[in-house]
């Protein structure tokens, strides 16, 4: 058997170096104890628990919230319409943010107008957005039936309020998608195109064969990061719905619905419950996409 060998004692350097380290990441990690990870582990607390008057004197009452709020209509009610306006903002807002992105990408005059001008809702204020769709939407005196010369009721009809909420999402996301795909599209070396063009391959053929496989690993990472984002939507509703529209029960999403329990009503237990589950569905939908990323992402 081998001799081991004497542990090296540290130089002052060396301690001192760890210290400074210690020193330069304690604010971070203080931040991801309390503002993350004690967030997380008290809202799975919370939702074993009963909560008592004023938020205090919590009672232990196990998986009594978890039934309740899987037995409970309105939670798939909210799942369902969460799903459905991801369904709407996810594809359309990828896929009209790709088209754009490979048009403004094209040396064409006035492309940096053009980019800034689509970039635009990205950093308005949301309350100013939704008091802008909530005039353009408005039965009485709206933009839209103004022009159309219709008398739609687009966010008070339950048939189509989460159609029209989608369609703000979408346009509110698309300025956000379209950068991150520039950025994509100014990797793929232009000698493809190059070489494809000698080849007389059309430019739809080109965006089929060339752009669309090398650009997958950002649509992918667009839509996973897009998906989660829709499936935790709240703030667009809050300031679209009204709590006295008819349409709110056909449109609120489960992030809503946990808000209205916890914030409104005081019952915190059975909001963190709401979130629990949320979180649980959210994770089932992260690993499927990270499965279908091997099958449908090209790699190098």
């Amino acid at each position: 058997m081998g001799v081991k060998a004497p542990k090296k004692e540290k130089t002052s350097r060396e301690i001192s170096e760890a210290k400074w380290g210690w020193a330069f990441i304690a604010p971070t990690m203080i931040g991801l104890i309390v503002l993350n990870f004690y967030p997380v582990f008290n809202t799975i607390w919370q939702s074993l628990c009963k909560t008592g008057d004023f938020g205090r004197g919590n009672t232990f009452v196990g998986t009594a919230n978890y039934v309740t709020v899987l037995n409970a209509p309105e939670t798939w009610q909210s799942l369902i319409n969460t799903i459905k306006y991801a369904l709407i903002e996810v594809p359309f807002g990828v896929i009209i943010a790709m088209v754009l992105a490979v048009l403004l990408n094209n040396k064409l005059k006035g492309t940096s107008v053009y980019r800034t001008i689509f970039f635009l809702p990205m950093v308005c204020a949301p309350a100013a957005v939704a008091m802008v769709w909530k005039w353009l939407y408005n039965q009485q005196f709206g933009l839209f039936n103004n022009v159309l010369h219709t008398n739609v009721a687009w966010i008070s009809d339950p048939n189509i309020a989460w159609i029209s909420v989608g369609v703000i999402g979408v346009w509110s996301v698309i300025g956000y998608n379209m950068v991150l795909f520039i950025s994509g599209l100014q990797e793929i070396p232009g000698d493809y195109y190059e070489a494809a063009s000698i080849d007389g391959a059309t430019g739809i053929r080109q965006f089929f064969s060339i752009t669309a496989p090398l650009l997958s690993p950002t649509t992918f990472f667009i839509v996973q990061t897009r998906l989660i984002g829709a499936l935790t939507v709240f703030d667009l509703m809050f300031m679209v719905m009204d709590k006295t529209n008819v349409a709110l029960k056909s449109v609120q999403s489960i992030v809503y619905l946990f808000y209205t329990y916890a914030f409104t009503n005081g019952n915190k237990g059975y909001g963190a419950t709401l979130v629990v589950v949320l979180v649980a569905f959210i994770m089932i939908v992260t690993f499927i996409m990270q499965s279908a990323e091997k099958i449908f992402v090209y790699h190098n």
